[in-house]
């Protein structure tokens, strides 16, 4: 059975750095799937923040996040992570991990497309 768990989350001030960690279990998911990183937030659509191919040759940023969020992962962990720096207020919502298959050199843009889900993480910025 395959679990992605995410951790990380909290209460920051605006500016602040977090990391948030997806440590998948069950199959070698870090290596073998594109991870990308949702977020939603109080009455909004769930989007892309992040993502990065299986190979890690091709990523993802949505424009809000570029510059100030990094996505990278450890293979030998099968842990993905987000390095969130320069934190805004309009970054505040549940951050979730997912995984998609049959995606070796691209990033999904669609939740569709990811077969596996983390139970989520609360960021929450103030200002």
């Amino acid at each position: 059975q395959v679990q992605l768990i995410e951790s990380g989350g909290g209460l920051v001030q605006a500016g602040d750095s977090l990391r948030l960690s997806c440590a998948a279990s069950g199959r070698r998911i870090a290596s073998t799937y594109a991870i990308g990183w949702f977020r939603q937030a109080p009455g909004k659509q769930r989007e892309l923040v992040v993502g990065i191919s299986a190979s890690a040759g091709s990523t993802y940023y949505t424009d809000s996040v570029k510059g100030r969020f990094t996505i990278s992962k450890d293979n030998a962990k099968n842990t993905v992570y987000l390095q969130m720096n320069s934190l805004k207020p309009e970054d505040t919502a549940v951050y979730y991990c997912a995984a998609a298959p049959y995606s070796a050199n691209t990033v999904p843009k669609s939740g569709y497309a990811y077969t596996y889900w983390g139970q989520g993480t609360q960021v929450t910025v103030s200002s």
